[in-house]
């Protein structure tokens, strides 16, 4: 059910409190998206803001967006940046982050939808005028899922700025829409009511208060409008109609305590004063705390002595008085307490914060007097809202806290890193620089026979292609025609002849198989390319490797000291922010406990008046009995 924040008695209604979720979005492409709404629903909007931000921040740094998963839904990104800003009050930045959508080039629908997120917040920061100047840009097609929601705003923001006809004509269309039905129902009451058209008004706020439901919402706008409508007609003097009302609330609703006490005055309006005892007797048996259960301490016995019975009305008016000393007491104890900082403790507690139910939950918590009386005060709109101020600086206070802690493990394992790393790269760089020369070496050889091989292609040169064996032999062959040359014995001429042959022979086969030698030759070569990449990839990955290496531990000295900067200085913001969010919420909490100690004293002393005046009133009576 939407949560929606509605007026106080005969007011018009405040702005929605909507925090829009990743429900009903597309279901996220990109991860980082998808972890960022992981965060929202868990209601940890800060860690969804964070990594948020730093994906979109990536994104519009990249090259070519268009092939990011984001890009797809980088819209529904902006958006959500906005949603969960505005989720953790950020209301400026959650408008500037829609304003920039809104203001793009984009769908129709997108800006519409941009316009209606950007009133909302406008509403929720009491600023109706913005918010209806930009309500008013939304034109042509309205999304669906959005179309009730802005509806209902719109009529918001025109009840807000005096315009009733439009509202009204809003209203009245969205009674039969699921789900709004109470609440158009009572907001079209108020603004028929403001309008002027009273009777009307009514009759919608009478059929409000008899909408058939079950759900908790609707029940609570249900009994709210049989309070006002009842409460309005005790105003007008029409007692009888005001007690049908009233008698509709729950007695175990939010309202059932001003039900109580609305019905035992319209009884005691027509001087009902046995009748009003029913309601009345059953409030004071309620929590003393409650402002309603308060007064009826002091209605019981008036009631009983406007019945005569001054005897029974001095006991009650003794056992107020006894209560409400009680009660200041209470106060008293609260107010100290305030003043000791126990009251910010109490509302710190995580395992209060975890219960849906922990505001009711702090008056349990025997410690706690602080909290006694303000419930009503910390259900409030504006405490909440400063309450829940704290809750943030108290929650950044604790991680800045761990980012410092986290600053020095990061440290310690870059040292830890430094000393590994310092200990076995020199030898490592040692090795790596022989292998290096002698890799360059190969490489150049490479290069050189390359070049050679290329040359012969213009200009052949048998004698380059020779294989050792055959320049072992050529070589042989040449020292034994040098070791014959001079000799003209026969057997020295046979010796230079069969030596011409064989180097003939040698010769025929270097220039016959040239071409094949050639080919040979770039095959070979070819391989010792595989070889030479093989070489160059291990190169690559070494360097690679040092380079991650050496960048693990070296070059975070300037940012580590300059993040411990920002995180101290941060931390004395928020320990200052802190300081000042903690006063303002003693002070309102020790304004309300006055008020109420105030109150509680003004009963005290009529509650004596009246006790005295029944007293004699009883001792009269008894005396004329005995005579």
């Amino acid at each position: 059910m939407l949560r929606r924040h509605l007026c106080a008695l005969g007011l018009c209604i405040s702005p929605l409190a909507l925090a829009a979720g990743p429900g009903g979005k597309a279901p996220p492409k990109d991860l980082y998206l998808g972890e960022a709404y992981f965060y929202a629903a868990q209601d940890s909007h800060f860690d969804a803001i964070a990594r948020l931000d730093a994906e979109l921040g990536q994104f519009y740094r990249l090259d070519d967006p268009g092939r990011d998963p984001l890009h797809y839904q980088v819209n529904q990104a902006n958006f959500s940046v906005g949603d969960f800003e505005l989720s953790y009050r950020m209301h400026q930045r959650a408008g500037r982050a829609i304003k920039a959508v809104l203001e793009g080039n984009v769908d129709e629908a997108i800006r519409n939808e941009a316009a209606w997120r950007l009133a909302r917040i406008y509403m929720q920061k009491g600023d109706a005028r913005n918010a209806l100047q930009t309500v008013e840009t939304i034109k042509g097609r309205i999304p669906e899922k959005i179309r009730n929601e802005e509806s209902f705003l719109r009529a918001q923001i025109y009840i807000h700025t005096g315009k009733f006809p439009e509202a009204i004509a809003l209203l009245q269309k969205l009674q039969g829409e699921k789900g709004y039905e109470g609440f158009a129902r009572y907001n079209l009451a108020m603004a028929l009511i403001q309008s002027g058209q009273e009777v009307q008004g009514l009759t919608t706020l009478e059929q409000a208060g008899q909408l058939k439901a079950d759900d908790e919402s609707a029940l609570a706008i249900r009994d709210k409008s049989n309070l006002l409508l009842g409460n309005r007609l005790i105003a007008k003097g029409q007692a009888d109609q005001a007690k049908q009302h009233l008698d509709r609330v729950r007695l175990s609703g939010p309202y059932s305590n001003k039900a109580l006490l609305g019905s035992g005055w319209a009884d005691a309006s027509e001087g009902k004063f046995d009748r009003a005892l029913v309601p009345w007797t059953l409030l004071i048996k309620r929590n003393v705390t409650d402002k309603a259960v308060q007064e009826g301490w002091m209605g019981v016995p008036h009631a009983y002595s406007k019945l005569k019975l001054y005897g029974r009305a001095a006991q009650l008016y003794g056992a107020a008085l006894e209560s409400f000393a009680t009660e200041l007491a209470k106060l008293d104890a609260s107010l100290k307490s305030i003043r000791e900082g126990k009251f910010l403790k109490a509302l710190v507690r995580n395992e209060l914060k975890q219960d849906r139910n922990w505001v009711i939950k702090l008056r349990e918590l025997p410690e706690t007097p602080e909290t006694h009386y303000l419930v009503d005060l910390m259900a409030s709109n504006d405490f909440q809202e400063s309450l829940q101020n704290y809750f943030d600086l108290e929650d950044l206070r604790k991680r800045l806290t761990a980012w410092a802690e986290h600053l020095d493990a990061y440290e310690e394992v870059i040292q830890i890193r430094r000393q590994y790393y310092e200990g076995i790269l020199p030898a490592s760089d040692k090795q790596f620089n022989v292998l290096d020369s002698q890799m360059r070496l190969r490489i150049e050889q490479r290069q050189t026979l390359n070049e050679r091989l290329q040359k012969l292609l213009v200009s052949p040169r048998p004698e380059f292609l020779e294989t050792a064996e055959e320049r072992v032999q050529r070589e042989q062959l040449n020292l034994l025609a040098e070791r014959y040359k001079d000799d003209s014995s026969e057997s020295g001429i046979e010796a230079r002849r069969r030596l011409q042959r064989l180097q003939g022979l040698q010769t025929w086969a270097l220039h016959t198989t040239y071409n094949q030698r050639l080919t040979l030759a770039y095959k070979h070569l070819h391989q010792l390319d595989a070889d030479v990449d093989r070489l160059n990839k291990i190169y690559r990955s070494y360097i690679r490797t040092r380079q991650a290496a050496t960048q693990s531990y070296k070059g975070y000295d300037v940012q580590l000291r300059q993040l411990r900067i920002r995180v101290r200085d941060a931390r004395e913001k928020v320990d200052t922010l802190m300081a000042r969010q903690g006063n303002m919420l003693n002070v309102m909490a020790a304004d309300e406990l006055e008020q109420r100690r105030r109150r509680l004293e003004d009963y005290q002393v009529q509650a004596r008046f009246a006790l005295a005046e029944n007293y004699d009133r009883a001792s009269k009576q008894q005396e004329s009995g005995s005579k």
